[in-house]
């Protein structure tokens, strides 16, 4: 895959995989095999931007963002910030490293520590890389809960005291709160009501345009990834499958599963409808992955060589990658699957 001038480009993910092994025996444990969450995952951000990493539950969206910030250790691959591999880095280094990496994690419940105050909470980062202290820590953590949209006297109140949305603020005012290059926002909305998230969706991007931030956004929801992405990816079993700008995934999908993906969103007008794409079977286990292509065993489209042969990643369009051999059956059906209004 290409990568763009190496100039633009803040974060590159090569050949990213972590397993997870399958032990078996109570005293002396065997691994028998492994989980492949992520399995051979390559992709970049530009400084600025925002990716979206879409897919279903469980193809490993979540454990890409963990294991590039090093909160699991990956098996293999490489994950390079700024020029500088995030997994070679000592103790010492990834704690400094991590002023410029930050996450937003899913659950804005069980992300915040329920003993602490909010401004404990903001605040701590703060201490942890000497930032701040004492007056000027309290100076710093009321300016960032009122660039969130949050009130200065609520840093004495306690996490329980707030909403789901105000909770979910207060997790990317402890995000900023060391001055970050990229935040990995893990499903930030997918908690909240559809009116909160469009609130904190709008905070984000806000956010990004006042401290030139550059997001991984990790979602399910297709219409929130188009709302705040710039390109996008599709993941599927632990690997990515098609990566475009996000304006073409939505008007010309070339893998059949972001086409399933795409047919599956709801339409906010009573007078259409989309024709659904029912995907036969379920999803395989990540354990025993079917060889050849990881979506043949659900594709409408699957010919012979894609039991057999795993599809790379080509180019098919300006910056469209796509890892799928059938293109022509698929555009026959992109046809088809057009908004229709219901007789």
């Amino acid at each position: 895959m290409a990568t763009g001038k190496a100039s633009e480009i803040i974060l590159e993910v090569r050949n990213l995989r972590k397993y997870f092994p399958i032990t078996k025996g109570f005293i002396f444990q065997k691994q028998v095999g492994a989980v492949k969450a992520v399995d051979d995952v390559s992709f970049f951000i530009r400084t600025g931007e925002t990716l979206g990493l879409v897919g279903e539950s469980g193809c490993g969206k979540t454990t890409t963002g963990r294991v590039i910030l090093r909160l699991m250790e990956p098996t293999a691959g490489d994950a390079v910030f700024e020029g500088r591999s995030i997994f070679s880095l000592h103790k010492e280094e990834l704690r400094l490293m991590r002023r410029n990496l930050q996450i937003i994690f899913q659950d804005p419940y069980s992300s915040l520590n329920p003993r602490m105050t909010v401004g404990d909470i903001v605040g701590e980062p703060l201490e942890i890389h000497n930032l701040a202290r004492g007056k000027d820590k309290v100076r710093r953590v009321q300016e960032l809960l009122e660039v969130v949209g949050l009130s200065p006297y609520h840093a004495n109140r306690y996490p329980h005291e707030f909403s789901g949305g105000q909770r979910q603020r207060i997790g990317i005012a402890r995000a900023l709160a060391v001055n970050p290059k990229l935040i990995i926002c893990d499903e930030p909305v997918s908690a909240l009501d559809v009116s909160i998230q469009a609130q904190v969706l709008n905070l984000l991007e806000d956010l990004q345009k006042e401290f030139g931030l550059t997001y991984l956004f990790i979602a399910h929801d297709l219409s929130v990834v188009k709302h705040i992405s710039d390109r996008v990816a599709v993941m599927y079993l632990g690997k990515i499958v098609e990566v475009c700008p996000v304006e073409e995934i939505f008007a010309n999908p070339q893998h059949p599963y972001t086409e399933a993906l795409l047919s599956a969103v709801p339409i906010p007008d009573p007078g259409m409808r989309r024709e659904r794409i029912i995907l036969p079977g379920d999803v395989p286990s990540p354990s025993n992955p079917p060889k050849g292509c990881r979506f043949h065993t659900r594709c409408l489209y699957a010919v012979e060589s894609c039991r057999v042969n795993e599809p790379p990643m080509v180019d098919v369009a300006d910056g469209h990658y796509v890892a799928c051999p059938v293109q022509p059956f698929k555009h026959q059906r992109s046809k088809a699957a057009v908004l229709k209004t219901p007789a």
